[in-house]
């Protein structure tokens, strides 16, 4: 399974680790991922997803997760 939220669509991040001499040698840089379970109201169904945790504010900001589905895709 891939290291993907799958709200924001957020995924690793390369960058160079750098040394005290300055050799660049490159590095992935993970996400903070929870498994979270989701009540939807709409629907009266709990969905189980794989949230960044920017991801998990977001759906709190907007208050559910059918509607943040309206508003991404309308």
């Amino acid at each position: 399974m891939s290291r993907v939220c799958e709200v924001t669509g957020k995924r690793r991040l390369i960058a160079n680790k750098v040394s005290h001499s300055n050799i660049k040698t490159k590095r992935a840089k993970q996400i903070n991922l929870k498994n979270k379970w989701i009540f939807d109201p709409a629907t009266g169904e709990t969905v189980r997803l794989r949230l960044s945790t920017a991801g998990i504010r977001t759906l709190d900001k907007v208050g559910s997760l059918t509607k943040f589905l309206k508003k991404k895709f309308r």
